[in-house]
């Protein structure tokens, strides 16, 4: 991230997700906050999204890449939205929550108490849009944190999150730009603020897809490089080392051919990305 500046990869997502919504590219996916969560140069890209394939070739480019980018944000999402509907947790925290909308959108989460954590410079400008929003979750509590320097744990217990009680993780966007230290540094604050049956879900990516380097490319110069990459042993033995048992570990590939087959073809070009879902043993 560059400082002062909200994370360019939550916009990108959160614009991804507004596309998705309207496109319907997988069963159970609906995030009408995301329109509403965006700056109002990116919504207004959204909007001529609409619109179709442009004949520019450079805007044709970042139609394609869009396109791609909200196939795989609706798989993503679904896998995700569906542990945390399962695991029926009293607290959720969303770690690097970026621009996310189910406090808002997810009338499962009204019980439960939300500890979004991200940078200060993102939480600025998600604080300025989501007072047009109805809030779903019980309490939703915007925690500040850079996770390259700050003490997590003394951060999270401030704004009151209970170690003795069952919490779904969300890690959804982070891991990948991390190095393997500062995952393993998190990991054990999970693990020592998590209680029996707690669930976690790891967004990560995978080394070996063609189009790795592309992607790597575009994030890069948005002044968010990748910096660990994990195999799926790697992974499982990763969690496992901090209490984690792997209940599923999918390419995103494999996760469209069961929530959204219309676009498992194009969601090849990113299988790179996996999806793991853990709980505390």
């Amino acid at each position: 991230m560059k400082p002062g500046r909200a994370s360019q990869t939550a916009v990108l997502v959160c614009a991804a997700r507004a596309i998705a919504h309207e496109a319907g590219l997988a069963r159970g996916f609906s995030d009408a906050t995301a329109l509403a969560l965006l700056p109002d140069d990116e919504r207004a890209r959204v909007e001529a999204h609409r619109a179709g394939p442009p004949r520019d070739v450079r805007a044709r480019y970042r139609y394609e890449f869009m396109a791609a980018r909200a196939a795989m944000m609706a798989v993503r999402t679904v896998i995700i939205d569906d542990a945390i509907r399962s695991a029926r947790s009293p607290q959720v925290v969303i770690l690097g929550a970026g621009l996310d909308g189910r406090a808002w959108r997810m009338p499962e989460l009204r019980d439960a108490i939300v500890f979004e954590v991200d940078h200060p410079d993102t939480q600025r400008e998600k604080r300025a849009r989501i007072g047009s929003l109805h809030q779903e979750a019980r309490e939703v509590k915007l925690v500040p944190v850079d996770f390259t320097r700050d003490d997590l744990a003394e951060r999270l217990a401030a704004a009151g999150h209970d170690p003795k009680q069952k919490t779904t993780w969300i890690w959804e966007g982070v891991v990948m730009y991390l190095t393997p230290a500062e995952v393993e540094a998190t990991l054990r604050v999970i693990r020592a603020l998590s209680a029996p049956e707690s669930r976690l879900a790891i967004v990560y990516i995978a080394p070996g897809s063609w189009i790795l380097p592309i992607v790597a490319l575009v994030v890069r110069r948005l002044g968010e490089p990748f910096r660990s990459r994990y195999r799926a042993p790697e992974m499982r033995a990763l969690l496992a080392r901090h209490g984690f048992d792997v209940a599923s570990d999918e390419s995103l590939p494999e996760s469209a051919a069961r929530v959204a087959p219309g676009i498992e073809k194009a969601a090849r070009r990113v299988r790179h990305m996996r999806t793991v879902i853990a709980s505390l043993t």
